[in-house]
Formats: C-alpha cells, sequence, structure tokens
C-alpha cells in the first residue's frame, strides 16, 4: 500500500471515527482527478459513504470518465464547517479528505446496489420514487467506486478543545 505523509499539524488532526462522521452526514464534496494534459481537474459532487468507500453516479462520458478512465488515483475533499472570524482574520474550518482509487463499477448487482445507496441518502422513504428513477435511468448512468486507501481530517486549532 502506498505511503501518505503524516499530517504537519497533527494536534488538528481528526480522528478516523470523525472523519467517517463526517463522510456519513455530509451532502457533498469535492473530487480531484488527474485530467486532461495532467491538468488537475476538481469537480463538485454528491455522494454517499458505506463501508469504507465512497459512491457517485455519473454520465456515460464527460471530462470526469475520460480522466478516470487514465488513472484511477484520486481524492475527495468534504468540508463540514467553514466558519468566517474576520477579527482573527482566519476560519474556523473542519474537513476530511479521503485519497485513494477510483473505478467504474461493472458488476450489474453492484451498479443497483450503489444507485440504491445514492437513493436511499438522497431521497430517504420514498421507495417507489427511486424505484421509477432505476428504472428510468439505470442503463443511462455510470456508477463510481472510490476505495479509500487513506483518511485524514483537520480542523482549526481554534475547534480542537470544543
Amino acid at each position: 500500500m502506498q505511503q501518505f505523509r503524516p499530517m504537519r499539524r497533527f494536534k488538528q488532526q481528526l480522528t478516523n471515527e470523525r472523519c467517517v462522521i463526517i463522510l456519513e452526514n455530509a451532502s457533498s464534496g469535492v473530487l480531484a482527478l488527474i485530467g486532461d494534459n495532467d491538468h488537475p481537474y476538481a469537480v463538485p459532487l454528491s455522494y454517499v459513504y458505506a463501508d469504507g468507500r465512497l459512491y457517485f453516479h455519473s454520465a456515460l462520458e464527460g471530462h470526469k470518465v475520460d480522466a478516470i478512465r487514465a488513472n484511477p488515483k484520486c481524492s475527495f475533499c468534504v468540508i463540514d464547517q467553514d466558519e468566517l472570524h474576520p477579527e482573527s482574520f482566519t476560519t474556523h474550518f473542519r474537513s476530511v479528505i479521503a485519497f485513494g482509487k477510483i473505478h467504474i463499477i461493472e458488476q450489474e448487482t453492484e451498479r443497483l446496489a450503489a444507485l440504491r445507496l445514492l437513493g436511499h441518502r438522497y431521497a430517504p422513504g420514498d421507495e417507489a420514487g427511486l424505484q421509477r428513477e432505476i428504472d428510468k435511468d439505470f442503463t443511462h448512468v455510470l456508477l463510481l467506486c472510490l476505495d479509500i486507501e487513506h483518511l485524514t481530517g483537520k480542523q482549526a486549532i481554534e475547534l480542537c478543545n470544543k
């Protein structure tokens, strides 16, 4: 497994458990990939976290899909808090970054399971509506899975004792 550098400001580092809680509760983040001509490509996405993985849905083609096919290494950042404090020229922030490899889910039952996870996350309790969406769009959507290899979180020093 790849080595990841330790956090320089380790006193501000969140526990793995806190990182997972943030991933379970946030509704969107930014997926960073290596895009065209090795330029960074970052795109905001909704997602669901389950069992150490992040799941996303996508169009069948486009910049994101091309980047994933060319290089699966990625990171995904979620901002849990970003409170402006102009009197001290800072923000009280809390964020999580997941590093890993992302792939297109090919197997149909895994695709369906991922789509159901996303549907339950964003429309809990609407099983009939979810089934209508699946029936309508299942063949027109890619499902993506980010296998998390390293998870790190950081917060402003001002939040460390709260």
